[in-house]
């Protein structure tokens, strides 16, 4: 009997670690014996940077910019740990489609039967979250993966693309859509700003699966193009990301969120802005 493949999505706003996330988890999943498969499915085409020594590759869009024909395998390199490396890519700036890389991408690694070829345990798609349209929301909408986890800080246009994602997680609920594992809760340093990330779970009715802080080991590893679990296995920021893809791994059961409306999430932010300068006043 054939194993079951787990496909997992984990989306986040441009610029607040998913990446960085998503390719911690590779490696952490990869560490631990699995066959792993990341996917890149962001225009810029970065994703699977640091798991190749900061080495980019070429998209499926560059090798069909080339040729009307690719072979799959022309498009997937191997990185750290045997982890099998592929980047969707994007139009030029200005013309088309962005999410248009990630379904021709998709649709050429079924076709050619890639996945079961491959006898993978896992492929995460590292999705940018920042606009959940037609192309991008692909892995939610088709569901590809089985779960969606998004990555979020407190800050509040991380928590607005994690809010519209829910609202598409929601939309396709019904039509055999992928559902949400929960939040990532990244770049956690402080009290107030897990106490903000909390009360949006809440609100939200989302679970966290793990609080990432920011860590200059973090930043370290990136500038030598690796992962922290490559750069620095040893560290407490390595076993943060080993718990991550622990759980992640162990999850089995998604729901569908409650995500806010447009006038509940202004009144949400607007409550914890004025708390903030409540704190701030009580400090001085």
């Amino acid at each position: 009997m054939s194993k079951k493949l787990k496909q997992i999505a984990i989306y986040g706003k441009g610029g607040i670690g998913k990446s960085t996330t998503t390719s911690n988890i590779s490696a952490a999943l990869a560490e631990a014996g699995y066959k792993v498969m990341q996917f890149g499915a962001d225009p810029k085409a970065d994703s699977t940077n640091t798991l190749r020594g900061g080495e980019y590759i070429p998209s499926v869009l560059d090798l069909l910019a080339e040729r009307r024909r690719v072979d799959a395998y022309e498009a997937i390199f191997q990185g750290f740990g045997g982890i099998y490396c592929v980047e969707a890519g994007g139009p030029q700036p200005g013309v088309g489609c962005a999410g248009r890389g990630i379904i021709t991408a998709v649709e050429l690694l079924k076709q050619q039967r890639v996945f079961e070829e491959l006898d993978l345990d896992y492929v995460i798609y590292d999705v940018l979250g920042d606009v959940v349209c037609g192309g991008f929301a692909v892995p939610v909408r088709e569901g590809i993966a089985e779960h969606v986890f998004t990555v979020s800080s407190s800050d509040f246009m991380a928590v607005y693309a994690a809010n519209n994602l829910f609202k598409g997680i929601e939309k396709f609920s019904t039509a055999g859509g992928a559902l949400l594992g929960g939040i990532i809760a990244n770049s956690i340093n402080t009290d107030f700003q897990r106490e903000i990330i909390d009360d949006f779970a809440a609100h939200t009715k989302t679970p966290i699966v793990q609080y990432v802080p920011r860590s200059l080991t973090v930043t370290q590893a990136e500038l030598s193009g690796r992962t922290t679990i490559e750069a620095a296995p040893k560290s407490e920021q390595a076993e943060v990301y080993r718990a991550l893809a622990r759980r992640i791994a162990d999850h089995t059961e998604s729901k569908v969120p409650t995500p806010l409306g447009p006038l509940e999430l202004r009144e949400w932010s607007a409550k914890w802005a004025d708390r903030l300068v409540e704190q701030e006043r009580a400090a001085a």
